[in-house]
């Protein structure tokens, strides 16, 4: 018995200590390719994309996203938007307060939130996407996965 213990004890640690000897550009390497499969996109948006630095790219104060850097819910969230359609929450379309008062100012009733679905997540998580304007207008559209506590404007 003692035998078989201290036997597996090594293997144990051996199966450890054989992961910490990956270089860091091989660890980098598997977490780009890991992120860039969580967040699929439209084919038409991929020829949209820019450059690294057109994320950092602000514009009234707020950070830009392009439409091809959103996640795939954000994507059906905006189509539902345009559409008009009904929407999978009851508080999908309230008038959003801007009580944070991140985004420009406007007179109560401009803007508009939508839920983002969130996969695995049992409520209705912290992806939001806030639309001004009149409805089913997306030209002024902003993201936020923090639940208000930061926005991108969303740039096509």
């Amino acid at each position: 018995m003692k035998r078989a213990w201290a036997l597996f004890c090594i293997l144990g640690l051996s199966v450890v200590l054989s992961g910490c000897g990956k270089d860091e550009s091989a660890r980098s390497a598997e977490q780009a390719v890991a992120s860039a499969n969580q967040a699929p996109v439209r084919a038409e948006a991929v020829s949209q994309v820019r450059s690294p630095a057109a994320s950092v790219e602000q514009q009234d104060g707020l950070y830009i996203v392009h439409i091809a850097q959103l996640p795939q819910q954000a994507l059906e969230t905006l189509q539902l938007i345009e559409a008009g359609r009904p929407f999978p929450y009851a508080k999908d379309g309230v008038v959003f307060g801007n009580r944070e008062r991140l985004l420009p100012r406007q007179s109560r009733g401009y803007y508009h939130e939508y839920t983002v679905r969130t996969p695995r997540s049992r409520d209705r998580g912290a992806r939001r996407i806030i639309c001004g304007g009149p409805r089913r207008q997306i030209g002024e559209c902003y993201y936020t996965d923090d639940h208000y506590a930061s926005f991108k404007r969303i740039a096509e």
